[in-house]
């Protein structure tokens, strides 16, 4: 077994401007801010309106965040890894045109898609690269353009749906902070209930399917809320317990944010009080890939060295999981 441990060492993120708020969205589809908030804790959302960029512009930002706060030659990359289910196109690697756009000309990339738990997935995979010992510097990414596959017709995912991009760096820790633990699940059975109907090999795009609109986000938000708001705090739970800790052991839940019942309803297993949970779904409502690493990035300056964070999220297929890491650094203002 390796004694090195895998730290999160530095973070960056981004969001576009322009904000899509509950009042615009009524004048678009059935609905109302009331509504949006009871359900979701959803204010606004983030879209990225240039049609001519996708998500490898929100990744290649939050990239450069992270390498301008951190002070990183990007040479010194070894790997970049892309979550997503929204690359700029099939086939060609958006994680590849991101490495090379921001100067990471020694690394090697690919990405990972596992739709809303991409980023934890991804924290795993750069955890083993580290842990092995084979590498040393592995930039984790998450990023999704959601609105390029959202019906703004569909008040079921339109009103869920935001853009962003965060990215985290890994490197060794000789301080014993860092990776902890993880607990990684996935079932087939939720095939059906988070979807893209069309544009895959079981059915190619064709004219018949644009017209019946098969590329957007189909969602049964009833099986999907149900399997996500016990998958989810059960892992948590499991995790926590595995680990014999506390509420009190606990200094963050960091939960990906597809909807503040979720979220609570995973604070709620393992007794932690609100204050103890990352939130910012008001501001940006769900990104997906972008979700857990917007979060470190807003909360970063109120992490402290040793801190123990507990991550958990849940997504379409269905993928879940939780991981438990220790903050290894104070940042500096």
């Amino acid at each position: 077994m390796s004694n090195i441990k895998a730290a999160i060492t530095a973070v960056g993120a981004f969001a576009p401007e322009y904000r899509l708020t509950n009042a615009i969205l009524e004048t678009m589809v059935d609905t109302n801010d009331e509504w949006i908030i009871s359900r979701t804790g959803i204010k606004e959302r983030r879209i990225l309106k240039d049609a001519d960029k996708g998500t490898s512009y929100l990744a290649i930002q939050a990239a450069k965040d992270l390498i301008k706060s951190s002070n990183l030659d990007p040479s010194t990359i070894d790997l970049v890894l892309v979550a997503t289910i929204t690359p700029d196109m099939p086939v060609a690697s958006t994680s590849a045109f991101v490495a090379s756009e921001i100067g990471a000309v020694n690394a090697f990339s690919y990405d990972l898609m596992a739709a809303c738990s991409g980023f934890l997935f991804g924290m795993s995979t750069a955890t083993s690269y580290i842990e092995s010992g084979r590498y040393k510097k592995v930039l984790l990414i998450g990023a999704d353009k959601m609105s390029s596959i959202i019906n703004y017709e569909d008040r079921a995912t339109c009103i869920i749906f935001g853009d962003g991009a965060g990215a985290v760096l890994f490197e060794s820790n000789s301080e014993d902070y860092g990776f902890e633990d993880e607990i990684l699940l996935s079932d087939g059975i939720g095939r059906n209930f988070l979807k893209i109907d069309a544009g895959g090999s079981l059915l190619p795009s064709s004219h018949e399917t644009v017209d019946n609109k098969q590329h957007y986000v189909f969602q049964d938000g009833k099986n999907v809320f149900k399997y996500a708001v016990s998958k989810m705090a059960d892992v948590t739970e499991q995790i926590v317990k595995r680990n014999n800790l506390t509420n009190e052991d606990i200094d963050w839940l960091v939960p990906h944010q597809a909807n503040k019942r979720i979220i609570d309803a995973t604070a709620r297993r393992v007794d932690l009080p609100e204050e103890k949970v990352m939130i910012n779904i008001h501001k940006y409502g769900n990104t997906t890939s972008a979700t857990l690493p917007l979060l470190l990035k807003e909360y970063e300056t109120q992490l402290k060295k040793g801190d123990r964070l507990v991550f958990a999220a849940f997504g379409g297929g269905f993928t879940w999981g939780s991981i438990l890491l220790t903050w290894a650094y104070d940042k500096q203002t």
